[in-house]
């Protein structure tokens, strides 16, 4: 437990409490004693809310933390302006109504004003909160465009989702950065999950359960990012991806082949995850000796095919007549490409 912050937390509401016996000792006996206790009460609860909330909301961002404070900031600001401007008008009413009425003029002055100030902060934080992305203070300079947790943001596309590998690697921890899903690769992802094509739909449907394992780890900043730039009209959604990138200044994550290269013809930065791992295979070298199960026979005359655990591809020679079996082969040569790899070896013996 943090003592400061309790102790922050304990000054906090001993002020609220404060500020509470001042508003209604400065009234003197001009307000009823349930008005005073309503008054009391709507301090103290309010101060409790808000403890409560900042309890319970663990995870608490900069970006908005900042909207806040200059959304508050300008509120008050505008809400002195307007005090100036309505001073006229509640000076006429106390001259009218007289001292003597059921809501003292002052009292009546500083509802309105605390009324007035609270809609528009809350006008003001509202409008900073939504429009984080792209506003932009000169001074002090405080750019909220980039909206990143790392030093820069991963684009998802929508075949990396489908792929789900995304969430093994992010569970591990080795990835800080915020990822961002835009919609229109959400909508994407939706129609293929309500294709009428079966293999399409179960994929799209893998995808959007990915999409929730993600946003049900606390560990990963996930957002949807909802804005579509005015550029992006028109285009197709690879080129949507790219244009999103090089606004929030992040990297796309993909395992498309040609979204790939598009983005490295683009300048824009990439992370292919099948390069990721084919990185993170084991590498055979010739010579080595290894076992695995041919399931089909190869393109050449007696060559047969097996595969690893993780997919990888064995060109087996000599091996086609040993289909269904387990085989010891020397590995011979490895071929490695940025859509996977395959390892060519010879038959020795049958394990």
């Amino acid at each position: 437990m943090n003592l400061s912050l309790w102790a922050l937390r304990a000054f906090f509401f001993l002020v609220s409490v404060g500020l509470a016996i001042s508003v209604t000792s400065g009234s003197g006996n001009r307000i009823s004693f349930a008005t005073t206790l309503a008054i009391y009460a709507l301090f103290v609860i309010g101060s409790i809310v808000a403890i409560v909330l900042d309890v319970l909301i663990k995870r608490k961002r900069i970006d908005l933390i900042t909207s806040v404070y200059f959304g508050i900031l300008v509120g008050l600001l505008l809400t002195y302006i307007f005090s100036l401007a309505l001073t006229p008008a509640f000076e006429n009413y106390a001259a009218t109504i007289g001292p003597d009425a059921a809501l003292p003029p002052d009292m009546l002055k500083s509802i309105v004003i605390a009324f007035l100030g609270v809609i528009i902060s809350y006008i003001c934080v509202s409008f900073l909160w939504q429009t984080k992305d792209d506003f932009r203070f000169i001074i002090p300079y405080v750019e909220f465009s980039k909206d990143v947790r790392g030093a820069m943001p991963y684009i998802l596309d929508t075949s990396v989702v489908i792929d789900g590998r995304i969430a093994d690697i992010v569970e591990t921890g080795i990835i800080e950065n915020q990822l961002i899903l835009p919609r229109f690769a959400l909508m994407e992802l939706q129609a293929i999950a309500d294709s009428s094509d079966r293999l399409r739909r179960s994929r799209g449907r893998r995808g959007l359960d990915v999409l929730n394992r993600l946003r049900s780890n606390e560990n990963v900043d996930l957002k949807i990012y909802d804005r579509e730039l005015p550029e992006m009209k028109g285009q197709p959604v690879d080129l949507k991806l790219l244009t999103l990138a090089k606004h929030l200044g992040g990297k796309v994550v993909t395992g498309d082949y040609n979204l790939n290269k598009v983005a490295k013809l683009q300048n824009v930065p990439v992370i292919n995850l099948n390069e990721v791992a084919n990185s993170l295979k084991p590498v055979f070298l010739p010579g080595e000796q290894m076992s695995v199960k041919v399931v089909k026979a190869g393109e050449g005359p007696t060559q047969g095919v097996g595969y690893l655990d993780d997919g990888t591809m064995i060109v087996i020679e000599d091996g086609r007549q040993h289909i269904g079996n387990t085989v010891n082969i020397m590995v011979t040569s490895m071929l490695q490409t940025n859509a996977g790899r395959m390892v060519f070896g010879k038959f020795e013996s049958v394990a």
